[in-house]
């Protein structure tokens, strides 16, 4: 069963208007779930992931489901460059974690270590994945309310789309956010004994 991020993330995926003609970019895709659910529209679809584990999962589960994604592995934006796209999807690392800024987790950390505030790789996202977009394309962003939802907005506003949020959801926390509720609360990110989390998908439009 998906995590309560992909599953927020794919039900918005699934509100998209795609087709055969759709070009559609799962930026760090994990196990493939949103890619998946992409490619059960016909689209034409590309996952992305830095980790090797995490490819091959994705390679695995599309093939089990005879689904056809391009798989690539590489660092975010950088195996699709130059490319454009009518949807990205992205559930990025957003776990606030102790220890140097810019600094990202090893393991299987990488998969949510996101640097003090939460936004090491969702700042990134927000300066190159509108360069991504086709004319009108979108750009769907799952992240924690602990990761500075309003900077995300600001930001993709920036860049230039129309950007809000679209879907919202409080969930308790997991195992790996509980570990880390003591950190939260030194942070202010939390108040004492809150255990809660909002995760929202912010969505952008191309409109320049």
């Amino acid at each position: 069963m998906p995590q309560g991020d992909t599953d927020l993330l794919v039900s918005c995926v699934r509100r998209e208007r795609l087709d055969r003609a759709s070009r559609v970019l799962d930026l760090g895709t994990g196990t493939g779930a949103v890619a998946l659910a992409a490619a059960r529209t016909g689209a034409r679809v590309t996952a992305v992931d830095l980790s090797v584990r995490a490819v091959l999962t994705a390679w695995l589960n599309t093939r089990l489901r005879r689904k056809r994604v391009e798989l690539r592995r590489g660092d975010l934006t950088g195996p699709v460059a130059g490319r454009r796209f009518d949807l990205v999807a992205t559930n990025p690392p957003y776990v606030p974690a102790e220890g140097p800024a810019g600094t990202p987790g090893r393991g299987a950390a990488l998969a949510w270590d996101a640097g003090p505030d939460g936004r090491l790789v969702l700042d990134r996202i927000c300066r190159e994945a509108p360069r991504l977009l086709a004319e009108d394309g979108v750009l769907l962003v799952v992240q924690s309310s602990l990761a500075g939802v309003p900077a995300t907005l600001t930001a993709l506003r920036r860049a230039g789309l129309r950007a809000a949020v679209v879907a919202r959801r409080r969930q308790a926390f997991g195992p790996v956010m509980t570990a880390r509720a003591g950190l939260f609360e030194r942070l202010g990110l939390i108040g004492a004994g809150e255990r809660e989390e909002e995760l929202v998908v912010v969505r952008g439009v191309r409109t320049r």
